[in-house]
């Protein structure tokens, strides 16, 4: 079976689409960061350094600190697919932040997006 091609797509490429998405709705470009360092780990500095560097979504969410362990309370559809069932490790990961930025951007309270 063949990569899909998401996993080679480079971070850095798709996170501005994260804070336009974001940014439309009124949300902060520190509410996308706070999301995503939530899910991964990641530290302010170190997600900054991973953009810079360009890695793509597998070293991005390889090179991971610690993804945190609520993800598996993100429950809902994104693009069709319930993000709970998606088989894939990784693209579940990747789908689990497409689900955080999507309640974002839908104006749910950030408490509520972290699982807290």
């Amino acid at each position: 079976m063949t990569e899909h091609r998401i996993f080679s797509m480079p971070f850095a490429k798709v996170y501005p689409l994260y804070l336009q998405k974001a940014e439309r709705k009124n949300r902060t470009k520190d509410e996308v960061d706070q999301i995503i360092c939530w899910l991964t780990g990641y530290s302010q500095a170190e997600l900054q350094q991973q953009i810079k560097q360009q890695h793509d979504f597998a070293t991005f969410f390889a090179q991971a600190p610690a993804i945190h362990p609520n993800c598996a309370l993100i429950k809902g559809v994104v693009c069709g697919v319930r993000v709970e069932e998606v088989a894939d490790p990784l693209m579940q990961k990747i789908r689990y932040l497409d689900k955080l930025i999507d309640e974002l951007a839908k104006g749910k309270a950030l408490a509520k997006i972290l699982r807290q």
